[in-house]
């Protein structure tokens, strides 16, 4: 009996090992550097492993220089400028409070503070004492109280819940210091996650960011979470969601690749369909991305997002030239979906930027054919 279950064991890693070790076209695979077979990611102009960012999707140096600036100087004006300079509907805005709430979140847990030493991301704290009715400083430390319980404690603990229920109260706090703001409402999407929201609480939510900013990317994101099946939802109400907001995107908005989001969202832990990867309901959410992106404005915030999930996906669709088309816009920079789920993003992107460039070459391609 104990045979029989070994042999169980290997036809099922078969099922998932092998379609990575085998291609159609000759086999692709990762070998040692140096290796005569070896593809080099750098004949592509692309950057090394240990250069790429893992902060953000893609560039946003104004962003780079002032989180520089406030980290090193622990003056908050630089933030408090930058934002007040940035479109409060615009997806830019929403990143800018990401980021500058998730710096002074881990500067705290670098820091903590103790006897004689003030703790870290002190600033923030600065910025709300000294501004109480800036809108901005608001929406960044509802937004840190958040990354704070997602952190540091565990999902439905006593700690998790306090931390969540202060969260809940700085968004109440920075919706009224500015009442058309989506911002404090996309914030307050992933408390009602952690917090458990009815689904009848969570729809008033989302109806306040839908009068607000109602094709707004990340919202939309944020939102999906709750609709999935891990947490308040399902994978036909995740897939329902995403798809009406495909269906009513706007000509050049990247919500028509909401759908991809939504297939990504509910992967199986383990593959066992041979060509999952080629059947229609991933194909029909490719398509459906690559229209979004060949679409969108270039200088959309949410663009890289989106390529960074296409690379996955075309990769484990063996579309090589396709997924190469993607890594040409978004090499250098790494923090996005589905990297950031992994302990080491830029491992996790280069594993697959390698695999891109070897099939890519083993069907044909090389530097010199790949259009930029």
């Amino acid at each position: 009996m104990e045979i029989l279950w070994v042999l169980i064991a290997l036809v099922m890693l078969g099922f998932v090992v092998l379609p990575f070790l085998r291609r159609s076209r000759g086999a692709v695979g990762l070998v040692p550097p140096g290796h005569p077979d070896a593809a080099d990611p750098a004949n592509y102009g692309f950057a090394r492993e240990e250069e790429l960012d893992v902060r953000m999707p893609g560039p946003d140096q104004d962003l780079l220089d002032v989180l520089d600036l406030v980290q090193r100087t622990q003056d908050y004006r630089a933030a408090q400028q930058l934002l007040a300079g940035t479109d409060a509907g615009g997806e830019l805005r929403w990143q800018r409070v990401q980021a500058f709430a998730g710096a002074a979140s881990l500067e705290l847990n670098q820091r903590p503070g103790g006897v004689g030493e003030a703790p870290g991301g002190q600033w923030l704290r600065v910025w709300r004492t000294e501004m109480p009715k800036d809108a901005a400083g608001a929406a960044v430390h509802a937004e840190f109280l958040v990354q704070q319980a997602w952190r540091t404690a565990a999902a439905g603990t006593d700690e998790f819940r306090i931390i969540m229920e202060e969260a809940k109260a700085a968004c109440g706090e920075a919706a009224l210091l500015a009442p058309g703001d989506p911002v404090p409402y996309i914030v307050e999407l992933s408390v009602a996650r952690g917090l458990g929201y009815s689904q009848q609480d969570f729809e008033q939510l989302w109806l306040k960011i839908l009068d607000r900013a109602p094709n707004h990317m990340g919202a939309h994101l944020a939102a999906l979470h709750y609709w999935c099946e891990k947490w308040h939802g399902s994978r036909e109400q995740a897939y329902s969601f995403a798809e009406a907001a495909a269906a009513r995107a706007p000509q050049g908005s990247l919500l028509a690749a909401m759908p991809l989001f939504a297939v990504f969202e509910h992967l199986p832990e383990v593959n066992l369909v041979s060509g999952f990867y080629q059947g229609e309901v991933v194909g029909k959410a490719i398509h459906g991305a690559l229209h979004a992106v060949h679409s969108a404005r270039p200088d959309d915030p949410m663009l890289a997002h989106v390529r960074h999930l296409l690379v996955f996906f075309l990769v484990r669709a063996e579309r090589w030239a396709e997924a190469m088309s993607q890594l040409i816009h978004v090499d250098g920079h790494v923090g996005a979906l589905p990297w950031t789920l992994s302990p080491d993003p830029a491992a996790e992107f280069a594993v697959y930027r390698a695999l891109a460039v070897a099939g890519y070459e083993a069907n044909g391609g090389s530097p010199a054919t790949l259009p930029h």
